[in-house]
């Protein structure tokens, strides 16, 4: 199907989601979000060392795209995520990732050093589960 410029802003759309992704300290932010029905700013702020003003630019990006919902209560706010679509959307991307890494036997160590995801769903029983890689010979 050639590509149509009536779809533009479908892809516009899509390519900003990722733009709010594109940053490491997102990324493990959102997995820190996938791991619990919501978290303190403060304890993000713990989690990932960053200080706090670095923080709540990283959260305006991700609610501007709408990654995140933070909810204040008293002197303090919590996120969480928007979609629990995109906890299941980071599992996928660490699969990829996981896979990618493979053929790469300098990476394998540090792709399974990597913090453990909590399930977003329970997988299919066909699906395969994330056995720590071995480098290939």
């Amino acid at each position: 199907m050639p590509f149509s410029h009536a779809h533009l802003p479908l892809y516009e759309m899509k390519a900003n989601l990722f733009k709010g992704l594109a940053h490491p300290f997102r990324i493990r932010v959102l997995e820190l979000l996938s791991d619990a029905d919501e978290v303190s700013v403060a304890r993000l702020g713990e989690a990932t060392g960053l200080e706090a003003s670095h923080l709540s630019q990283h959260l305006s990006v991700l609610r501007r795209h709408r990654l995140v919902v933070s909810e204040r209560r008293a002197s303090h706010v919590y996120y969480r995520l928007a979609d629990h679509r995109t906890a299941e959307m980071l599992a996928v991307a660490r699969a990829l990732l996981l896979e990618i890494v493979r053929s790469d036997g300098e990476r394998v160590a540090e792709a399974n050093a990597l913090p453990a995801l909590a399930p977003a769903t329970p997988a299919p029983a066909h699906a395969s589960t994330q056995a720590p890689l071995e480098a290939e010979s």
